[in-house]
């Protein structure tokens, strides 16, 4: 049994590497599963500890995703390693149940547009799939964690704007439905420092017990200010993919994630202490660039390095 604040204290950030799935979801070409191994192993040892594996959807769709379970394996190898896996429909949640993954992932959609196009199903059979999901695991032996991520929660690129209480009445039915953590994703990069502080703040005030994560994509390159918005507004849940690899295949004019290198270095300029070693974590995009040659890479930590010790302290 995974306990929530095991995994997610409320005493310190906790960020989340999702590019082994979210970062794969757009790329022309993808990493081999020794890659992927290598990629996890090398992170864990800079200091990461919690890893988005991938999705268990059919591998004749999503091939980037066929080797799931190998991944999963490597992860549960590595010493206070946490997986998380995504499930769109009930097969693929009894495939995670099965597999044992520490953490179950469901995405449910802010508008009925954009869920019509990425699950084929209403907001409201989104949050009845939630409860199945909730009562799946609750029935099982292994007792995983459930993480329900609103897509489109900042603004929808089908439909435009979103009423940010319909977001907050969409948390709160997840939190009913049973989810231990419910993710506010800004999918297309529609907000800035103001709605991410507002929401966050809204949605940790119905959270009681439960946790509150922020989903980032850098479409408008404000990820990173969106994301010390999201911190001060007291989420200590960050999702970011290394090199920035990411976007949803449903969403028009989706983009990479926030950069999980970039996001290191702020969360350690504004106080929390990461324990992941940014060098280190910076070396690992080399496998990127070899494993994805024509796929671009973002982040400011890779151009510019890590400031030197005189400069941190004439700043």
């Amino acid at each position: 049994m995974t306990k929530l604040r095991d995994v997610y204290p409320t005493d310190r950030v906790v960020l989340r590497e999702v590019g082994l799935r979210d970062g794969l979801q757009l790329v022309k070409s993808f990493p081999s599963t020794a890659a992927k191994i290598e990629w996890i192993g090398r992170e864990h040892a800079a200091g990461v500890r919690n890893f988005e594996v991938g999705s268990f959807l059919p591998a004749s769709r999503f091939p980037q995703f066929a080797d799931v379970h190998e991944v999963l394996s490597a992860v549960r190898a590595l010493p206070s390693a946490h997986a998380v896996g995504l499930v769109l429909n009930d097969r693929g949640a009894d495939d995670a149940l099965a597999a044992e993954v520490d953490e179950i992932m469901c995405v449910v959609s802010a508008t009925e547009a954009h869920s019509q196009a990425n699950t084929r199903r209403s907001r409201a059979e989104a949050v009845a799939h939630v409860k199945r999901l909730c009562d799946l695991r609750d029935a099982s032996d292994h007792r995983p964690l459930v993480n329900a991520g609103i897509a489109m929660a900042f603004g929808c690129s089908i439909t435009g704007a979103v009423d940010p209480q319909e977001v907050v009445d969409l948390a709160s039915a997840l939190f009913e439905a049973g989810a231990d953590v419910v993710g506010l994703a800004d999918t297309v990069g529609f907000a800035g420092p103001n709605q991410i502080s507002a929401l966050v703040g809204r949605t940790q005030a119905i959270a009681g017990d439960r946790a509150v994560a922020i989903h980032l994509h850098d479409t408008r390159g404000m990820a990173i200010a969106n994301a010390s918005a999201a911190v001060d507004a007291g989420c200590r849940i960050l999702d970011g993919s290394l090199g920035g690899l990411g976007g949803c295949p449903f969403a028009p004019g989706a983009t990479g994630n926030v950069v999980f290198e970039d996001l290191v270095f702020l969360c350690e300029t504004k106080g929390f202490a990461t324990g992941i070693d940014l060098e280190k974590l910076v070396a690992i995009r080399d496998i990127l660039s070899r494993e994805m040659p024509a796929e671009p890479l973002y982040g400011q930590m890779a151009r510019a390095g890590l400031p030197r010790v005189a400069e941190l302290k004439a700043g």
